[in-house]
């Protein structure tokens, strides 16, 4: 199972509480460009929410280091101390869920903790699980086969 932070567009109101708590809860400061959640207005009234779906992994088989996991729950994780901050994992993200910020020395994306999801005033957020597919295990596979290979 993956535990991921399931999204709803239509119940969002833009309001931005997601973004402000998610800021503040890792980087103690209201910075919205530093939150693993992200909230784009599409048109009047309609909005598009960005956060890590946990499935893809695309950037678990790019990392070069091994820096980037995928936890029991079936979450992945980025392990700072292993990351060399190339940012390969920001640049092959296809919905832009991977995130730096200037100045930071590493990446970051949501990781399902669910702080966001109590100040939501719509209940456009929710903690969930999803089923694992064989597409999202897939990169993580590759990876591991790349690194027996290589005898890591």
């Amino acid at each position: 199972m993956i535990k991921y932070l399931k999204l709803h567009d239509d119940k969002c109101v833009g309001c931005l509480n997601c973004v402000a708590t998610c800021s503040r809860m890792y980087f103690k400061e209201e910075v919205p460009a530093k939150a693993r959640i992200q909230v784009f207005p599409v048109a009047p009234g309609s909005h598009h929410l960005v956060a890590c779906d946990q499935e893809c992994r695309l950037c678990v088989a790019e990392c070069p280091v091994q820096a980037i996991t995928v936890n029991a729950k079936g979450v992945v994780m980025i392990n700072k101390g292993l990351c060399v901050g190339c940012l390969a994992c920001v640049a092959v993200c296809p919905i832009g869920a991977m995130r730096y910020y200037p100045g930071e020395s590493t990446p970051f994306k949501c990781i399902a903790c669910g702080a966001c999801v109590k100040t939501c005033p719509a209940n456009a957020l929710e903690l969930a699980e999803k089923e694992d597919s064989p597409a999202s295990r897939m990169p993580f596979e590759v990876a591991e086969a790349v690194r027996k290979q290589e005898g890591k």
